[in-house]
């Protein structure tokens, strides 16, 4: 890849049918990985590899799916909701409306930062301090940032400003910062970018200083060696759960970048 020092100048966006099928091809990646990767959380590649192999189809008679395609949908209503005119008051009357306030009947799936913010919602708790748990910095915004990108196709800068508001009731410095790499990252693939200037809108709208930055940097700068070079580059060792932003969005990212931007071999 090329070196990442400024974000080339942004491709003219394609018809509305072309974008389109880019929002649909989003959005269904967004649940094939996720798919992908529930059963075989917390296990080793290893362990991944001599169990499935490699995997080269992607529909099933059975859904896989977990909260995370059900909390990207979730963020895809806020924005058909409210638009560019999204406030965190909306993002937080909808937590009340569609999760919070309801009966949970078959619903199980949530990750720790989902789970914290939900308590503090029902504590009588408002924005952003509903964001304060423990996981404030997890990639459970991340996970449901694309729709914020595909959005804001063509602008970064407006996704990441969407998907930090629709993060406010959930997620805090850290997790909101995974959301919006991804977000401005998705936005600049709408719009046809190449690889470097997907990552390079991704990290141009979070701090340099971030823990994400850095990490996305290391993964991004590893690529070129291949998978275990971009996790040995990014994954924290002794954490025991997968689910810290800086590390989820830099191995995502890392991937991406390996695969120059072919989906199956990312």
């Amino acid at each position: 890849m090329a070196p990442i020092a400024r974000i080339p100048s942004a491709p003219v966006l394609e018809s509305a049918v072309g974008l389109r099928e880019r929002a649909r091809g989003a959005l269904l990646g967004l649940a094939v990985g996720d798919a992908l990767g529930a059963p075989a959380e917390n296990m080793k590649p290893s362990e991944i590899r001599a169990t499935w192999g490699r995997i080269t189809g992607y529909v099933a008679d059975r859904p896989a799916g977990t909260d995370d395609t059900e909390y990207a949908i979730f963020s895809g209503l806020l924005l058909a909701r409210h638009g560019h005119a999204l406030t965190p008051a909306h993002a937080e009357a909808a937590w009340h409306e569609l999760i919070a306030d309801r009966a949970e009947g078959p619903f199980r799936g949530a990750g720790f930062s989902e789970r914290g913010t939900l308590e503090n919602l029902r504590r009588g708790l408002a924005a952003p301090i509903s964001a304060q748990h423990r996981h404030a910095w997890s990639d459970g915004l991340a996970m449901r940032a694309a729709p914020c990108g595909v959005f804001a196709a063509g602008r970064p800068d407006e996704a990441a400003r969407l998907v930090a508001i629709d993060g406010s009731v959930s997620h805090d410095g850290e997790g909101i910062y995974g959301g919006q790499a991804v977000a401005a990252g998705v936005a600049a693939a709408m719009a046809g970018a190449p690889v470097v200037t997907v990552v390079a809108s991704a990290l141009a709208v979070i701090p340099d200083d971030s823990w994400t930055a850095r990490s996305l940097r290391r993964a991004v700068t590893a690529a070129h060696l291949g998978e275990r070079a971009v996790r040995s580059a990014v994954v924290i060792g002794g954490y025991p759960w997968t689910d810290l932003a800086p590390e989820a969005v830099a191995l995502a990212l890392g991937a991406y970048a390996t695969a120059d931007g072919d989906f199956e071999q990312a």
